[in-house]
């Protein structure tokens, strides 16, 4: 689970416990998680991250999403649960036993009609699209050296006054150490600077979970 490094264990929890708990549906899939996957279990996000982005769906108007990187679909029910009966999620991934476990939860709460998941390189799966905005949300988090890739297709294809997500901009505090040089890291460093720059967005780095960056497209 992606918790920011300026959160102590016991703050964190105070923060979790106050927020509106996710749904049963979550907490099973978070423990199934926990159980089947528990060196990837830091590829979920947070139970307030969830949270937070349910609720910035809602309060957008989000009908469309676009999501790079499904895991075992945490992120993608959160974002369900949060638009409506007709809405849309176009979800990518390269792992279909990751998909596969993401599906038997989307339909146990009932949110699966909205979702659809493409396996296959992300990158190859957004060059396919439209070019044209289609999109009310997008949510980036994958692997971390391809974000500037996926965000440079992903930002014409967002309508005007939509929302792009793009998660572990923090990276574990990493992102302000010069000694770390991973792939990573410089890959998230790059990406944070490439995102700033970009006229066409209004945006803001986040504290929430491991870093979350909230950018808004220009009118």
């Amino acid at each position: 689970m992606n918790i920011s490094e300026i959160f102590s264990p016991k703050l964190h929890e105070y923060l979790v416990e106050h927020s509106t708990p996710p749904v049963s549906v979550l907490q099973e899939l978070a423990a199934e998680n926990e159980r089947r996957y528990p060196d990837s279990v830091i590829m979920q996000i947070g139970p307030e991250q969830g949270r937070f982005m349910t609720l910035l769906a809602q309060l957008s108007g989000t009908r469309d999403i676009i999501e790079i990187g499904t895991f075992t679909g945490y992120s993608s029910l959160c974002l369900a649960l949060g638009i409506p009966d007709d809405g849309t999620i176009l979800t990518c991934d390269i792992d279909e036993e990751w998909a596969s476990m993401a599906r038997r939860y989307w339909e146990k709460a009932g949110v699966a009609h909205k979702i659809a998941s493409r396996i296959g390189p992300a990158a190859d799966t957004l060059r396919a699209l439209p070019a044209d905005p289609m999109f009310d949300m997008a949510f980036i988090d994958a692997d971390k050296q391809s974000y500037i890739d996926y965000w440079n297709e992903i930002v014409p294809r967002i309508r005007p006054g939509g929302l792009i997500l793009a998660d572990n901009t923090l990276y574990a505090g990493e992102v302000v150490d010069p000694t770390k040089t991973s792939d990573a890291v410089q890959g998230i460093r790059g990406f944070n600077d490439h995102a700033l720059a970009d006229e066409r967005v209004e945006l803001v780095l986040l504290s929430v979970g491991d870093g979350l960056t909230l950018a808004r497209k220009k009118n």
